[in-house]
């Protein structure tokens, strides 16, 4: 074999990159996919396409979740400030009812305390029982005169004509000297405030034989 000079190796350097370049393309041309290996190619590119899908679906689920729970936690502060001023408002309106009783029964209550003062003089006095019955009738007209400024007043009875709306008979007495129906004895006193009637009055009626009764 003759040896080979510089020119002689690139020359057989250069056909055998040839040869190889030649293989390497007909191998690339030559190379083909079997249908169960492009349907498995295909699933891969689906299945790849359905994961970023799939997360992009996430991440807008994700965004809701967290608006959801943003209005969530609003919703429910609200409602706390809307519990606090409605327990707010009770409080006050059970106060101002609580003071407008107690008012009232301070308005009730301070005319009589004079009358409750007299009564505890009156058990205290060593006088007669004249005395005594004398301080006991101005006890009494000292209560009417409360009473009457708190616009409760008596019913009228005795010669007044028996009215069952504000009168109730316990009995009755057989006489020819007053008019049938009406009212001779007062048995217990009875009440009216402005129009509104508090208790009956009893009484005890005249029954007239001579008189015919409507």
């Amino acid at each position: 074999m003759p040896p080979l000079n510089s020119e002689g190796l690139k020359d057989r350097f250069a056909r055998w990159s040839r040869g190889q370049d030649g293989k390497e393309q007909n191998m690339s041309e030559n190379t083909t996919l079997t249908p169960e290996q492009e349907a498995a190619h295909e699933a891969a590119q689906a299945e790849a396409g359905n994961t970023n899908e799939s997360h992009a679906e996430l991440e807008q689920l994700r965004g809701e979740r967290d608006q959801l729970a943003s209005q969530l936690l609003q919703s429910q502060d609200r409602l706390a400030r809307l519990q606090a001023e409605f327990d707010n408002a009770r409080k006050r309106e059970a106060k101002e009812r609580q003071d407008a009783r107690d008012y009232t029964v301070q308005q009730t209550v301070e005319p009589f305390l004079g009358v409750m003062d007299n009564f505890a003089l009156a058990l205290n006095s060593k006088g007669d029982a004249a005395q005594l019955r004398t301080g006991v009738e101005l006890i009494l007209k000292q209560m009417e005169d409360a009473l009457r400024n708190l616009n409760v007043q008596p019913v009228a009875t005795v010669g007044e004509e028996f009215d069952p709306r504000v009168h109730e008979a316990l009995g009755s007495i057989e006489t020819l000297e007053h008019p049938d129906h009406s009212v001779l004895e007062e048995i217990r006193r009875g009440y009216k405030l402005r129009d509104k009637l508090l208790r009956p009055a009893l009484v005890r009626i005249a029954i007239n034989p001579a008189q015919k009764s409507e």
